[in-house]
C-alpha cells in the first residue's frame, strides 16, 4: 500500500472554474454575499485552499427564499405544462453529461474521493436521476372518487384529487456525495413543480456551483434554483426558520437531523430527513466467502468510509472468523492510499480536518475498549487527511466504536456463535438505514430479511443503489425517502375537490 498524495495536474475547464472567488445563484445571477464574506473550500489531499466561496448568511437566505417565492407562485415555472418542465430538466441532465468529467474532477478535488468513481458513480447517477425524474411532470396525476353522501340524500357529487407541488423547499445537503446529493434533493423537487433554495455543505461547495451554471444555461426561470453557500449555524439555521418555507429536505447526520426538526416545528414545515446508520454486514455460515469477504471490505472502505449506509458493523461466524478478519486485512492492506485524483488511489483522503480528528478519536477509543487493531489503525502521509483503511476485531456491542457511526474507513467485527441470534444483533442499533445478509440459502433470505429493521437490506452485496429504488431510513436514520417514485411524495400536496351537482 503506497501513498500518493499530491494532486495531479488539473484540467482547464476546473482551472477557469476556481481562478476566481465563486459567487452564489441569487435569483437568476451570480452574486456576492450580502456582507462580502467568504471562506475557503480546501483540498481534503493537501489541506490547502481551492477557491474562496461566497459565505451566506441570514439576510442572503432571506432574499433566495424571496425569490424563490415569487418564481413559485407568478412566474413562468409557475405557469410552465408539464412537458416545458420536463424539456427543462432533460436539457440540466444534457448538460451534466457534457460536463461530466469536469464535474467528477471538482468532486475529487473538493471532496477528495476517487475521480474515478466519481465519474462513474456519483456523477452518471446523478445525471441517470435528472432524466428519471425528468419523466415524472407529465405523470402526477389525482383520482375520481365515488362519493356516497348519506346526509344529503338525492344530491349528486363528483369527487376528485389534485396533486400539487408543496411549495419553496430549503435543501441541506451533506458532503459526502455533494454532485449526488444535489440530484437527489433537486430532481423530485423540480418534477414536481417546486422551488428550491440549496445550501451545499461548506466544506464541499463547488459541484453544486458548477450545476448551478449549468441550471441557468438550461434555461430555469429565475428564483427557481436558488444556490446559497454558507455554514450550517448561519444559513442552514436562517434556512431551516424561515416562515416562508414550506418544506426542508435534508441529508447528513442524525444530531444536525434533530435540531433540524425541532426547529422546523414552530412553522410546522414538511420536513424529510436521510440521517446517520450504523449499518450490520452479516455473514452468515453458508456464505460463498469468494463473493463475501471483498463484498464486506467495499461495504466500508467505499468512499472511505464516508457513506451513511457504510456496512460499519460486520458480524462472523465463531468458526468463520480468522479466515474472515485475515481476508478483510488483505483487502485493505492491497488498496492504494493518495489522491483521488489518481485514479489509481481507491482510498483517499476525509474530507476534513474535523472529520480526520473524528476517526482517528474512534479508532484510539477502540483500543482502548480492548479492540484488536488487525489492520490500519494509523495516519498515512504528513500531509492531508489520509486515514488507512481499518479493522477491529473482536468487538463488542459496548464499545463506542460500535455504537457510535463513526463516518470514516473503520470496520468492526464482531463474533456469533448462532443465526438465531442475528435479527437482534443486526437491530441492536438506534440506526435503520441500510443492512446486508450474505448467504447462499434462499431460507435464510425469506426467514431473517423481514426482522431487519433497515430502510434497505443488501443480499450479496451493499452499497447497491438504482435510481428507481427508493432510499431511506427506520428509527433515527430519518423519514421519507429519496429517489424512486416514492421521493415525490415528499414534494406533494393532495387537494380533495368535492362538486355538487
Amino acid at each position: 500500500m503506497t501513498a500518493s498524495v499530491q494532486p495531479e495536474k488539473l484540467s482547464e475547464k476546473v482551472r477557469d472554474f476556481i481562478s476566481s472567488p465563486r459567487k452564489m445563484l441569487l435569483n437568476g445571477a451570480w452574486v456576492n454575499s450580502a456582507s462580502g464574506k467568504t471562506f475557503d473550500s480546501l483540498n481534503p489531499a493537501t489541506g490547502a485552499a481551492i477557491v474562496a466561496v461566497a459565505e451566506g448568511d441570514q439576510e442572503d437566505i432571506d432574499r433566495a427564499v424571496r425569490a424563490a417565492r415569487a418564481a413559485f407562485e407568478d412566474s413562468p415555472w409557475s405557469n410552465m405544462n408539464p412537458t416545458e418542465r420536463e424539456r427543462c430538466m432533460h436539457r440540466l441532465a444534457n448538460l451534466m453529461e457534457e460536463n461530466a468529467d469536469t464535474l467528477a474532477e471538482l468532486e475529487a478535488l473538493d471532496n477528495g474521493k476517487n475521480v474515478a468513481v466519481a465519474r462513474a458513480v456519483d456523477i452518471q447517477v446523478a445525471i441517470d436521476y435528472i432524466r428519471y425524474m425528468a419523466g415524472w411532470p407529465t405523470k402526477i396525476t389525482g383520482n375520481t372518487l365515488p362519493l356516497s353522501v348519506p346526509y344529503a340524500p338525492g344530491a349528486k357529487f363528483m369527487g376528485y384529487t389534485l396533486k400539487e407541488p408543496v411549495g419553496v423547499v430549503g435543501q441541506i445537503i451533506p458532503w459526502n456525495f455533494p454532485a449526488l446529493m444535489v440530484a437527489w434533493k433537486l430532481g423530485p423537487a423540480l418534477a414536481s413543480g417546486c422551488t428550491v433554495v440549496l445550501k451545499p455543505a461548506e466544506e464541499t461547495p463547488l459541484t453544486a456551483l458548477y450545476i448551478g451554471e449549468l441550471i441557468c444555461q438550461a434555461g430555469f426561470p429565475d428564483g427557481v434554483v436558488n444556490i446559497i453557500p454558507g455554514y450550517g449555524h448561519t444559513a442552514g439555521a436562517a434556512l431551516t426558520t424561515h416562515p416562508e418555507v414550506d418544506k426542508i429536505a435534508f441529508t447528513g447526520s442524525t444530531e444536525v437531523g434533530k435540531i433540524i426538526v425541532k426547529a422546523a416545528a414552530d412553522t410546522m414545515k414538511n420536513v424529510t430527513m436521510e440521517l446517520g446508520g450504523k449499518s450490520p454486514a452479516v455473514i452468515l455460515p453458508d456464505a460463498d466467502l469468494d463473493i463475501a469477504i471483498p463484498g464486506a471490505a467495499s461495504a466500508i472502505f467505499f468512499n472511505q468510509g464516508q457513506v451513511c449506509c457504510a456496512g460499519s458493523r460486520l458480524f462472523v461466524p465463531d468458526n468463520l472468523y480468522d479466515q474472515v478478519t485475515e481476508g478483510l486485512a488483505q483487502a485493505a492492506s492491497a488498496l492504494q492510499v493518495g489522491s483521488g485524483l489518481n485514479p489509481e488511489n481507491m482510498i483517499n483522503p476525509v474530507v476534513s480536518q474535523t472529520q480526520f480528528d473524528r476517526v482517528m478519536g474512534y479508532i484510539n477509543s477502540g483500543r482502548e475498549e480492548g479492540a484488536d487493531v488487525i489492520a490500519g489503525g494509523g495516519r498515512r502521509g504528513d500531509q492531508g487527511y489520509f486515514i488507512e483503511p481499518t479493522v477491529l476485531g473482536n468487538t463488542t456491542r459496548d464499545m463506542k466504536v460500535v455504537r457510535e457511526e463513526i463516518f470514516g474507513p473503520v470496520v468492526c467485527v464482531q463474533r456469533y456463535s448462532d443465526v438465531s441470534e442475528i435479527p437482534a444483533l443486526a437491530n441492536d442499533t438506534v440506526y435503520g438505514l441500510g443492512a446486508s445478509i450474505w448467504t447462499r440459502d434462499v431460507g435464510n433470505i425469506i426467514n431473517i430479511v423481514p426482522k431487519i429493521k433497515s430502510g434497505t437490506v443488501w443480499v450479496n452485496c451493499h452499497n447497491i443503489l438504482d435510481i428507481a429504488m427508493p432510499f431511506g431510513g427506520y428509527k433515527q436514520s430519518g423519514f421519507g425517502k429519496d429517489m424512486g417514485a416514492e421521493a415525490l411524495d415528499a414534494y406533494l400536496e393532495t387537494k380533495s375537490v368535492c362538486i355538487m351537482a
